[in-house]
């Protein structure tokens, strides 16, 4: 069932896959519109009823129908028989579009001998971009990235040249493009990705684009995605504050050489401050602190000293405040302990107010989690238990209540 403001005049192409107006890769093509619905037309006059042709369904109606070939029928109706490959040749296309026709192809392809993955091989090939973007086909193309030969595969990515960026910025072409950076060789990955130079920002942001970029950077050599880092260059705190673009920031750091991500993380360093109180920004701080270099993670524990019952009280900074407790040395956790055990100067106490605040709480934990046994563990357990009376009417001071 399509939604009605799907309701196009669809037409299937010889092979049976549906072609709409609105495929990314027909409708810039007024030539191979027209030539499908000039085809349908032919096939009509000649007296053989068009299996290619959906008309539009009437105004009441939701969905086009879909007409199916015999076989495909068959298949679909008929469960106690036993299929092969060998016994859907001539409609591999046709079942690749299909709900119940991919999920077959693709469970045999898995365990196929040569000869079967050829046969399929060589239908889907002159139909392979379209099913790159069929919410069904590509399925189909990525087990054959994943268990076609090495051969199949060089040619299969050699179609999809000149359609990297489109396919990218497509919900299902995105994931076609990631399978193919999984499988191809180094000489072909690269040909593939410098299709995205000069729109490497625009597959950031998008949501099916930032996969691309982020496979990339995990599987590419790091000497063919040198134009990506470029890119991000004075653009760290803008992707690192986007929902995509920390998950892409994310993936550099873990995957590319110091030398690449050296400046990007001086620019990071600029503004750890407003980074580790955004709801995508303290991700990535998170990361670093995670994952970093020892003097990168002292450089952002030195922002947050000072200042850890204001950022444990926040939403998004109290979990980097968390990841600087668990990931810091043993000078570094002492300091940020010994900063709520302290007395305030106007009298007040950082501990009971952690206790009491539903973020900050889950810091403390954290910090008896944590703290090493000995004089400042007894100091913090016993003002805990001091202050717990204050706490037993506060929901998320409950926990704390259980603690040694």
């Amino acid at each position: 069932m399509v939604p009605h403001h799907h309701q196009l005049r669809t037409v299937r192409s010889a092979t049976g896959l549906p072609l709409h107006h609105h495929d990314p890769l027909v409708s810039g093509n007024p030539q191979v519109a027209a030539a499908a619905v000039a085809a349908a037309a032919a096939l009509s006059q000649a007296g053989t009823p068009p299996p290619s042709v959906v008309v539009p369904p009437p105004p009441t109606s939701d969905a086009a129908h879909i007409i199916r070939s015999p076989l495909l029928e068959e298949f679909r109706s008929n469960k106690n028989k036993k299929y092969e490959l060998k016994d859907i040749v001539d409609h591999v296309v046709e079942f690749s579009g299909d709900q119940h026709g991919s999920r077959f192809i693709q469970q045999k392809l898995e365990t196929a001998n040569s000869d079967d993955k050829q046969l399929v091989f060589d239908e889907i090939l002159p139909n392979c971009l379209q099913l790159m973007t069929d919410v069904f086909g590509n399925y189909v193309i990525q087990k054959l990235f994943e268990h076609g030969s090495q051969a199949q595969k060089t040619i299969l990515a050699k179609q999809m040249e000149g359609h990297i960026l489109s396919l990218s910025l497509q919900m299902y072409g995105c994931r076609v493009v990631q399978k193919a950076l999984e499988h191809v060789l180094t000489d072909q990955q690269a040909t593939m990705i410098r299709e995205l130079d000069g729109s490497v920002l625009k597959c950031v942001k998008d949501q099916n684009g930032n996969h691309v970029v982020q496979k990339a950077i995990e599987r590419v050599p790091s000497q063919h995605i040198q134009f990506i880092i470029d890119t991000f260059h004075g653009q760290v705190y803008h992707l690192a504050t986007h929902p995509y673009g920390c998950r892409v920031i994310q993936r550099m750091f873990e995957h590319c050489p110091e030398d690449q991500t050296e400046r990007l993380l001086e620019e990071l360093h600029r503004c750890t401050s407003q980074l580790v109180q955004d709801q995508y920004g303290n991700y990535v701080v998170q990361h670093i602190l995670e994952h970093g270099k020892d003097e990168d993670k002292q450089l952002i524990i030195g922002k947050i000293r000072g200042h850890v019952l204001q950022l444990s009280k926040h939403k998004f900074a109290s979990n980097v405040v968390e990841k600087c407790v668990a990931y810091g040395n043993t000078e570094d956790r002492r300091a940020l302990i010994e900063e709520v055990l302290q007395t305030r100067p106007d009298g007040s106490y950082p501990l009971l107010t952690l206790m009491k605040d539903q973020y900050a709480n889950y810091v403390l934990q954290k910090m008896l989690d944590v703290v090493d046994d000995g004089e400042q563990r007894d100091l913090l357990v016993s003002k805990i238990r001091m202050y717990l009376h204050s706490v037993r009417k506060y929901t998320y001071g409950k926990h704390l209540t259980q603690s040694k």
